[in-house]
């Protein structure tokens, strides 16, 4: 059991509090680390070293900053499966799930590479007689992010790389609830030798939190977990004059039509409905069954989901992990019970999951409901868990209107070989990420990670262009030379 400490100016620190909080392996439930519920002043300490650290380091050479990226690259790569490994443990996904997760990250360290290139600015001559107009983009100092349980590598990795390549200075608050992924990560970084300050790690939850969304001198926050807490981030850090970036919540629907390919369609869905253990906000909650597509289809997720193996994420046979507590299972256990009270039925159910040796874990087995309508709060809730609902529609236009009304607007996907139904779903659904014959769609690094409605605050996504964007300011020179 380690008890974890932030990393502040270049050197690990112990909090300034004598409140930890207990991390646990939710496969079972073993006390694997405390994490310090560190302070506001301890956030202070973190933004004033990363302040100190900026003028130094916006002036270091854009090249020079980038090359720090491709070091920053082949450590992690030396230290792939360590890091793989301790999402397994902390955060309770399979080997190959976390594999996937650290992959995604190291393409967000591959992106900051590119920065040179896209932070260039641009340049007219002769706006006026004898004037030219150039606009430059500069880094603006410290931004900092706030990340969720259920990617612990990889959404970090969304933000600091680009961040301090652009040439800011960055404060990270993890989640308490998997924190060691990051004290590894961080261990990474300190052997890259960057200046002192550029990066700092403040561990801790709700007051660290708060504290990073408040400091006068934090210009921007990126944030990825749920809506209700998304829209306090928005809000808090706009009424303090910040920049905000915010990742919310999902109720991510798949349309299948009849024309689909079946075999193909559902074994897409399955990795996008119980991958991660449904945990993540692009996983596919609910199927949009259109027309004579829904008894083939219900047939063949329920063949294919009872035959998942349910175990630990160490297990290279696994292939569905836990949730990531006690306090989740039983949350989600209780959602689907309020579908069942709704009127759902329980196809496949999930509920007082067990696993042989592992009994305290938290597993939560693949569960489908059906008959399920767009009123029943299984259909409209987030449920952050391995529950699967079947919506079954007439037809394609009731299955676009369906999804148009849910208040979520994360993902949506359709299986089909109608290139024109592809067509009218991608220009017509309101999601900012689309996926046609895919389940999970999943912007690479180098486009920007969308979302609309209640799933987004803000007006620049993460990643892609969008990130060159948010981490810098551009500044206008008009010049005219008598």
């Amino acid at each position: 059991m380690k008890r974890l400490k932030n990393y502040i100016g270049g050197a690990w620190v112990e909090a300034s509090t004598d409140k930890y909080i207990p991390v646990h392996n939710p496969a079972t439930c073993d006390l694997i680390a405390e994490c310090p519920d560190s302070t506001r002043a301890d956030v202070d300490k973190a933004v004033q070293a990363a302040k100190e650290a900026f003028d130094e380091w916006r002036s270091t050479p854009v090249l020079s900053r980038a090359q720090y990226m491709y070091r920053f690259k082949n450590l992690l790569e030396d230290r792939f499966e360590e890091l793989s490994k301790m999402v397994v443990e902390e955060n309770g996904k399979t080997r190959d799930e976390a594999r996937g997760e650290v992959r995604r990250g190291i393409e967000s360290v591959d992106f900051a590479t590119s920065v040179p290139a896209l932070m260039r600015g641009y340049r007219m001559e002769d706006v006026s007689s004898g004037i030219d107009e150039t606009a430059e983009r500069q880094p603006m100092g410290v931004f900092a992010a706030i990340t969720p349980f259920n990617f612990p590598a990889m959404v970090p990795l969304w933000f600091l790389p680009t961040a301090i390549t652009t040439g800011n200075t960055f404060v990270l608050k993890p989640s308490p609830q998997t924190p060691i992924s990051m004290d590894i990560l961080f261990d990474i970084l300190d052997e890259l030798g960057l200046p002192e300050g550029v990066v700092n790690l403040v561990q801790g939850g709700t007051e660290s939190s708060i504290a990073v969304m408040e400091h006068p001198d934090v210009v921007g926050v990126s944030f990825v977990g749920s809506t209700p807490v998304a829209k306090i981030v928005y809000e808090t850090c706009a009424k303090h004059g910040k920049r905000v970036q915010a990742q919310g919540g999902a109720k991510n629907y798949i349309a299948v039509m009849p024309d689909a390919d079946m075999t193909a369609s559902v074994a897409n869905i399955m990795g996008s409905s119980f991958g991660c253990a449904g945990q993540r906000c692009l996983a596919g909650s609910v199927v949009v069954a259109v027309g004579d597509a829904y008894e083939p289809l219900r047939a063949e997720l329920l063949k294919r989901a009872s035959s998942l193996r349910v175990g630990s994420g160490l297990d290279e046979t696994t292939q569905m992990g836990t949730v990531i507590s006690a306090q989740a299972k039983q949350r989600i256990e209780g959602m689907i019970s309020a579908g069942e009270s709704e009127g759902a039925q329980v196809l496949l159910d999930g509920r007082g999951a067990t696993v042989a040796g592992l009994e305290q874990g938290a597993f939560v087995g693949p569960t489908i409901l059906d008959g399920v309508t767009p009123e029943m709060s299984v259909a409209r809730d987030e449920i952050f868990g391995p529950v699967l609902s079947i919506i079954h529609v007439p037809d394609f236009e009731t299955a676009v209107n369906t999804i148009n009304a849910s208040r979520y607007g994360n993902a949506a996907s359709l299986f089909t070989s109608s290139g024109k139904h592809a067509r009218d779903f991608k220009y017509r659904v309101r999601a900012g990420n689309i996926g046609i014959n895919v389940g999970v769609a999943a912007a690479t690094a180098s486009f920007p990670f969308g979302g609309q409605k209640e799933s987004f605050f803000g007006d620049l996504h993460g990643q892609g262009p969008d990130s060159i964007e948010f981490y810098t300011d551009k500044k206008i020179l008009i010049e005219r030379w008598g």
